[in-house]
């Protein structure tokens, strides 16, 4: 598998494909950034990266208050000072995570997937039974990286919101290796549901907070109530496709990635929507629960509330 999906890396590094010039005085700074950072060796850009976190760590900022209620409420069995310790090795792989996104977006592919020295549960990914797969990448560890990978096993579409800036460079590097990336909108969904009955994978990331309205339900997530997508058990009950998780875990010493796939928890196919979207978030605690600190726990994934409960991220930075 590894020989294999290295061939079509070099395949498409030898295609190569263009780039469209950044339009805005800020794009041209943050790819010029960008650029150099992934001319480092990624143990570098790690240690950049712990540095960065270091820092947002001691100056008051939204996204370490998120993180400690985010950390409070998820494991509330941890005393204080464990649960500030958790923060601190959280944020030095929160700085991680967004200093390699330039090493993985402007590498080579090849060099890129040759990072991965690991991979546990890959037979999950096959598709021999001619149904197509929902591979589900939490954010959590090199997701980039995840994204990359598994387009690197086959005929993948993935699940694509478009951003304000520099989304042309986004887009160029995910799907660099053939993925088709297409919008979180009906027209997108409808492209989900063909590749999957062409028996290709489809890519969604299933830790997001959906818009109010039919297609999420709350659920728990580590016991906390969380405004959970229903898209995941719809696109599985309207095409008999397999689920299941896969995700990249970074090595303490910028030795490279291990990648981890794992079955989706029963009922993640229910025809009740509560329970589907309960076995969707007990696959993402499985996934977490392999390395929290590379969970992004700066994200307000509880923001939406159930009716009556107070809102939570409020109060001093």
């Amino acid at each position: 598998m590894v020989a294999m999906y290295r061939k079509v890396a070099a395949e498409q590094d030898r295609a190569g494909h263009g780039q469209r010039c950044p339009v805005t005085l800020r794009e041209r700074f943050a790819l010029v950034v960008l650029r150099a950072i992934s001319r480092l060796p990624l143990s570098w850009v790690h240690r950049l990266g712990t540095g960065v976190g270091w820092l947002m760590l001691k100056i008051p900022n939204k996204q370490r208050r998120n993180a400690l209620i985010n950390i409070r409420l998820c494991f509330p069995h941890l005393e204080v000072g464990q649960a500030l310790a958790f923060c601190r090795r959280s944020f030095f792989e929160y700085g991680k995570t967004y200093s390699e996104v330039a090493y993985l977006w402007l590498r080579p592919a090849r060099q890129v997937l040759s990072l991965v020295r690991e991979v546990s549960g890959g037979e999950l990914l096959c598709r021999d039974d001619g149904r197509g797969v929902i591979v589900l990448s939490p954010h959590l560890g090199a997701w980039e990286l995840a994204g990359l990978y598994l387009s690197a096993q086959g005929p993948t579409t993935t699940l694509y919101k478009p951003q304000p800036e520099l989304d042309w460079l986004i887009r160029e590097a995910r799907g660099r290796i053939g993925a088709k990336l297409v919008p979180t909108d009906p027209r997108g969904i409808r492209r989900l549901i063909q590749a999957l009955r062409r028996g290709e994978y489809v890519g969604i990331l299933p830790d997001q907070e959906p818009k109010v309205n039919p297609g999420s339900v709350f659920a728990p997530f580590f016991g906390v109530p969380a405004l959970t997508m229903l898209l995941i058990n719809r696109l599985a009950q309207k095409t008999g496709a397999r689920v299941i998780f896969l995700f990249a875990v970074r090595s303490p010493r910028a030795e490279g990635f291990h990648i981890h796939c794992l079955p989706a928890p029963v009922g993640i196919d229910s025809e009740d929507e509560t329970t589907a979207a309960t076995a969707l978030n007990r696959g993402i605690e499985d996934a977490v629960n392999t390395c929290p600190e590379q969970y992004l726990w700066t994200y307000k994934r509880f923001r939406r509330r159930p009716p009556g409960m107070p809102k939570l991220y409020q109060g001093p930075l």
